[in-house]
């Protein structure tokens, strides 16, 4: 939880602040693949940590043009 709110504060400074929305836009892409993998992963634990979030929304927290537009 500590890295989403992280990276959710890192794009608010750098691009417009959107405060909670852009909070709610990380957490949509952190789990974007385990909603889609569900099935999968039904009756297992699935664990989020702060490299897992790093890997899936470094890149576009990284490149601020995309930032701007993505989050």
């Amino acid at each position: 939880m500590r890295e989403i709110a992280r990276l959710a504060a890192l794009v608010n400074s750098r691009a417009e602040d959107i405060g909670a929305r852009r909070l709610a836009t990380i957490m949509e892409k952190v789990i974007e693949e385990i909603s889609f993998r569900a099935p999968e992963f039904a009756g297992q634990t699935v664990r989020i940590d702060a490299e897992y979030v790093r890997q899936r929304v470094g890149d576009i927290v990284a490149d601020e043009d995309l930032s701007k537009f993505i989050l």
